[in-house]
């Protein structure tokens, strides 16, 4: 049976043969070129499972922020305690509904909050992998929706009850749903109820109005008015 023999290279001045190549034949030497002009072995695609929820993304999308969690995690710190799942994910166990938008976020550098999404939600998460761009952003728009919220003008709606006297005490003591006594108007026509006169009233009560099934504001209606001037002169 015939041998193998190889045929060793002389040290080369520079480049492969100078260093790992020194010595090895030129079949080795040819193997370990090869080898060292392949790509990294660290693909560049990370796959996460965030509350049971799968993410693909790129290292250099998660690695935007330096000091954050999901930069770590791309850098294998041995200070983060990460495990993965049965695919090779890195699971994390936080909510995959707010994760998106901190996720697109460091994908194109935009703040975009659906509308059945809480910004204090998206905050919570931007907290937590400590992306600090993204935690100044949400608070601002925290604070420009609460200050839009406390201009709103409070505006109520108003109605016009009909009551005799003796219903007035309990129709007054029963009033509830945020409705809220305002005016008490004698309408001036009494009436004969047995052997007692018996008076008629009109009761403005109004409620104050937060959201309306329509989209649209009640004001009082123009008899309202027109009762509550009534009731001032008298």
């Amino acid at each position: 049976m015939a041998e193998n023999h190889c045929e060793l290279l002389p040290p080369a001045p520079g480049g492969l043969g100078a260093g790992l190549g020194a010595g090895l034949c030129r079949r080795c030497s040819a193997g370990l070129g090869a080898l060292a002009q392949r790509p990294g072995s660290v693909s560049k695609w990370v796959r996460l499972n965030v509350g049971g929820t799968y993410f693909l993304t790129t290292r250099q999308t998660l690695c935007r922020d330096p000091k954050s969690f999901l930069y770590r995690l791309c850098q294998a710190d041995p200070d983060l305690d990460s495990d993965k799942d049965e695919t090779g994910a890195y699971l994390i166990d936080r909510d995959p509904t707010y994760f998106g938008p901190v996720l697109n976020y460091l994908r194109h550098g935009k703040l975009v909050i659906n509308k059945d999404l809480a910004e204090e939600g998206v905050l919570e998460e931007a907290e937590f992998y400590n992306i600090t761009s993204l935690i100044k952003l949400v608070k601002d728009k925290i604070r420009e929706r609460d200050s839009k919220t406390s201009q709103v003008p409070v505006k109520h709606v108003y109605r016009v009850l009909q009551c005799q006297e003796e219903e007035l005490t309990q129709m007054v003591s029963t009033m509830s749903d945020g409705w809220k006594f305002e005016q008490l108007v004698s309408i001036g026509s009494s009436y004969n109820y047995g052997s007692e006169d018996q008076a008629e009233f009109l009761c403005v009560v109004s409620k104050e109005l937060h959201n309306s099934p329509y989209g649209t504001t009640s004001e009082p209606s123009e008899k309202a008015k027109i009762l509550q001037e009534r009731g001032s002169r008298m």
